[in-house]
């Protein structure tokens, strides 16, 4: 197999597990993905993929070693470019950075423009997501994260503590007798909740192993739309204090955080990229711009 192409398509449907979404992945239509996977087998006289019920495709044990092949080729590409994007200087050209919704809504954007005043030449692409990008595969440069990295190659550090509390809206907990003491007395108010399919977020759990399902009178999956929510006077929303202290509209409902809820945030670049000039810059603008509220994220401000 002389063509890298060949064996990227490989990967993208191993990893993607369908023919659709790996079209999605490579950039080109579905039937394309089809022909050139049929033409490969056909070439090399072996079955690359089981085809399953629903449109699934499963490596068999030929498109394994293909796809494991494949997959340190990838590696050896991307370290070759981390390399070279490492050893730039320049204070232009691209930066892809990741944020979650939450925070680009509430705090980054202003941090970005103070970014791209100094730095006029570099363009900024971020990517909102909840999920993790891939830092080594490239997805994204920069990554602010709500965790605390467990990768070994990559290099950043915490900017803040991030700290939870119920927020509503003045009118809500006027007409609701006032705020709340504790969590034990919260189910006497109508609350704002996640989709019950919203499993492995921190605060979803904590609502869900302290909260009776009766309580929730409205969920939705953004946190934004949380804020938004309670803003409106629907119930009491279980938010960020970065959030819901800086909003106007909002109130604390429960004076104190919820330990249990204390969270970081972080930002994160591979340690191939930390040298790279547009890199260093964004951490020095946007990363200290960002810890200099660290007050706010940790939600002293309003105590």
């Amino acid at each position: 197999m002389d063509d890298w192409n060949e064996l990227r398509l490989v990967l993208s449907v191993a990893r993607a597990g369908s023919l659709t979404a790996a079209a999605g992945l490579l950039g080109i239509d579905h039937s394309t993905v089809f022909r050139r996977l049929n033409a490969l087998e056909q070439r090399l006289a072996v079955r690359v993929f089981e085809r399953l019920p629903g449109g699934i495709y499963q490596l068999t044990s030929a498109g394994e070693r293909m796809a494991a092949a494949a997959e340190r080729m990838e590696d050896e590409a991307l370290a070759l470019a981390r390399d070279i994007a490492g050893a730039d200087g320049r204070l232009s050209g691209r930066l892809r950075v990741t944020s979650s919704e939450t925070l680009a809504y509430s705090r980054l954007t202003g941090h970005l423009a103070a970014f791209r005043q100094a730095h006029p030449g570099i363009l900024v692409e971020l990517a909102i997501e909840n999920r993790v990008l891939s830092l080594s595969r490239r997805e994204a440069d920069v990554a602010l994260r709500p965790i605390r990295p467990k990768e070994g190659d990559l290099w950043g550090r915490k900017l803040a503590g991030v700290a939870w509390t119920f927020f509503a809206s003045p009118a809500y907990l006027d007409a609701h007798g006032g705020g709340i003491e504790g969590p034990n007395d919260i189910e006497r108010h109508a609350l704002v909740g996640w989709e019950e399919t919203a499993g492995g977020i921190m605060a979803a759990d904590w609502l869900d192993r302290n909260v009776s399902t009766e309580s929730f009178v409205y969920r939705t999956n953004s946190l934004v739309n949380h804020a938004v929510a309670a803003k409106a006077g629907i119930g009491l929303a279980l938010l960020p204090c970065y959030l819901g202290d800086g909003e106007p509209g909002l109130v604390r409902a429960l004076a104190e955080p919820l330990p249990e809820l204390a969270g970081e945030l972080w930002i994160v670049t591979h340690s191939d990229l930390k040298a790279t000039a547009r890199v260093r810059a964004f951490f020095d603008v946007v990363g200290e711009g960002l810890a200099r509220e660290r007050d706010l994220f940790e939600g002293k401000l309003c105590l």
